[in-house]
């Protein structure tokens, strides 16, 4: 099997033309296998390219414990990438995933993914939490703090990804801390990894939108992660609701190679 490796901003994805439809999709040790990063090719999580009529493509994403994911905003512009390197687009396209239609556009090494419109989420005082949960394409959970670079994001992260709250499915979580005035600084506890990764573009998306809620930062928001730096554009409205959200950042090609199954 031809693959090959993309990463944006230090989340890496195993990418897979599954045109032919040929991949076994059904097969979730395989995929965890492949993802693995003793045993396997080693990933974040592994992305199928596959035909969907109406479409350029559709995005089919796993996760690296080879369980199919929700929506992957850093996957998505990988796969972008991966199917203008392909031929399949050009500069432009419009393809499928599994929270809907996405647009986006290539521009160098640079993919801008349009994301999901987002409703209006309850206030903290509504949840008497101290954090946000909202979905972004995939559920998300955005605490503010300062001191975010010494912060234990692997244990607290876990046991917030596990709270009862978020039963049976779980979430994912964002430590956020503001910089620089309209920027963020962001590290992401994954579900599906269950690890802090280098960068999560869902979560950063979300972390951005409660960011203009509560301290209002403006469009677009510079956020950094461990693995580099992205932006977030939006459309804020008066009901509390998003609209003409972008992820913007870069997407690049690591290496290929065929593996045997």
């Amino acid at each position: 099997m031809l693959f090959s490796k993309y990463q944006g901003t230090g989340n890496d994805f195993i990418l897979i033309d599954d045109r032919n439809n040929t991949f076994p999709t059904h097969n979730q040790s395989l995929v965890a296998q492949l993802c693995h990063r003793r045993f396997g090719i080693g990933a974040d999580g592994l992305i199928l390219l596959q035909n969907q009529s109406d479409y350029d493509f559709r995005m089919v994403y796993f996760n690296a414990d080879g369980a199919e994911g929700s929506m992957c905003g850093n996957g998505g512009r990988c796969i972008v990438k991966f199917a203008h390197d392909l031929g399949v687009i050009k500069n432009h396209t419009r393809f499928l995933a599994v929270d809907g239609e996405h647009l986006a556009e290539v521009d160098g090494e640079e993919v801008k993914l349009m994301m999901s419109n987002v409703p209006a989420w309850p206030t903290r005082s509504e949840t008497q939490t101290d954090y946000d949960f909202l979905n972004t394409g995939s559920p998300h959970v955005v605490k503010f703090l300062t001191g975010l670079a010494s912060y234990d994001v692997i244990n607290e992260g876990r046991q917030l990804r596990h709270d009862a709250a978020f039963s049976p499915g779980g979430t994912n979580v964002n430590f956020t801390e503001v910089v620089n005035g309209n920027g963020l600084f962001v590290r992401t506890y994954e579900r599906g990894v269950e690890d802090e990764t280098y960068s999560c573009g869902t979560g950063v998306t979300a972390a951005a939108l409660a960011a203009h809620r509560h301290q209002r930062l403006s469009s677009p928001v510079s956020i950094r992660t461990l693995g580099g730096n992205l932006r977030v554009a939006f459309t804020a409205h008066a009901d509390g609701s998003f609209t003409d959200i972008y992820l913007i950042g870069p997407a690049q090609r690591v290496f290929g190679g065929n593996i045997t199954l």
